[in-house]
């Protein structure tokens, strides 16, 4: 008998991490390697972000708060929604997890039973399958591609639907691809949604200030609620601080649905990791009332960088790059470079730049798209072009 569980033995390692730890072996041996996995900004936490966690140091902030987080950041959180997206919660609509993929994770545990099934566009964010795994429901996974922007459309949507599907995932912009959908496209999706009352929408917006270039015209950010605002009583909205604010290790994120499904959440949480850090949710408090300046200071140094790697990985022979809309990915497809080097997949050139160029990198396949792989340039300048320099010379 096996001493470890059959769920544990369903779900991979996250492949970003696992990326980010072989890198970091690597240079624990004194190997200088090029950080193009992790995806986390190179920006300190804003000053007055920091200054507010050491003052809740110091005022006694450090015991329990409520499971769902404090009143003071959950009303934050609520003015932002009414603020930024024009959208309307209550207290009880809202909750603070440890991070954006606690809000997730809470979700699949509070609504997803065996036999349930979960429509997921791929290229997707490595956790969302393995999540829904553990809650004994099954991915449906739907194959985008390059020629499609990376977007699912509405009948693929439509033809993915059964009587199974519970749940319906939509991250905008995106991670691994950038790729940003436009009201246009929200709506054609909702459109197909609201022929299927049963199917809940969780729309992952953790990059909603990253953006940038024009979105069909149209530069503000919208997620499918704001452009249908039929679906709000059957969508959760997650989001964070993680990325916006440079605040990846404080492990503050958010979510707003149902008050029913998030009071379920709430109980999935009280039974798992109880609040969060009560230092962190004062920083986050910070964060979301304070000075906005930091966003649109790191949103410029990424597009410029990513008109850089764009540019840089077309002129190399075998890499076909895209231009993103937001997040700081690049996704480009490598088959061709895969084939001259005389490589497998995506796997094999990803180990070889790590382990021949000392580039790190992560497969496409970690993202259910084989034959691509992700270049996050939230790194310097300076290391994007080591990395580009290094691939050039292959």
């Amino acid at each position: 008998m096996s001493i470890l569980s059959n769920r544990v033995g369903k779900v991979k390692p996250s492949a970003t991490l696992a990326v980010t730890a072989k890198a970091n072996e690597l240079k624990a041996q004194g190997i200088q390697i090029v950080p193009m996995g992790s995806g986390e900004p190179d920006f300190d936490t804003p000053k007055n972000i920091q200054q507010a966690g050491i003052d809740a140091i110091k005022n006694g902030q450090t015991r329990y708060t409520a499971v769902d987080g404090t009143p003071e950041l959950k009303n934050a959180i609520i003015s932002k929604f009414k603020r930024e997206n024009s959208l309307d919660y209550t207290a009880t609509e809202v909750m603070v997890s440890s991070g954006g993929k606690q809000v997730f994770y809470n979700l699949c545990q509070a609504v997803l039973d065996t036999g349930d099934e979960v429509i997921i566009p791929s290229p997707y964010w490595v956790s969302y399958p393995d999540m829904v795994i553990l809650a004994d429901a099954t991915p449906v996974i739907v194959e985008t591609g390059l020629e499609q922007d990376f977007k699912i459309t509405p009948e693929q949507l439509e033809n993915s639907i059964t009587d199974k599907t519970k749940l319906f995932v939509i991250n905008s912009p995106s991670n691994p691809t950038g790729a940003v959908y436009s009201k246009v496209e929200l709506q054609a999706l909702a459109t197909v949604l609201k022929k299927h009352p049963q199917i809940l929408i969780i729309t992952d917006d953790i990059y909603e200030h990253i953006r940038w270039g024009a979105n069909n015209g149209q530069n503000d950010f919208i997620n499918i609620v704001m452009a249908d605002n039929t679906l709000k009583e059957r969508t959760i909205i997650l989001n964070g601080v993680s990325k916006a604010y440079a605040m990846t290790g404080w492990r503050i994120g958010y979510g707003a649905g149902p008050e029913v499904i998030i009071k379920a959440m709430k109980k999935i949480q009280g039974q798992s990791t109880s609040n969060p850090c009560s230092i962190a949710q004062a920083a986050a408090l910070e964060a979301l009332n304070g000075n906005q300046d930091i966003i649109n200071t790191m949103v410029s140094a990424f597009e410029e960088r990513h008109d850089f790697i764009v540019n840089a990985l077309n002129a190399i022979d075998g890499i076909e790059c895209p231009k993103s809309q937001g997040a700081f990915y690049s996704f480009p497809r490598v088959e061709g470079l895969i084939k001259r080097l005389g490589l497998k997949d995506d796997v094999e050139l990803s180990t070889y730049c790590l382990e021949k160029l000392n580039i790190a990198l992560v497969p496409g396949s970690a993202f259910g798209a084989s034959g691509y792989v992700r270049f996050s340039f939230a790194t310097s300048m300076d290391n994007i072009k080591q990395a580009v320099e290094k691939l050039s010379k292959v």
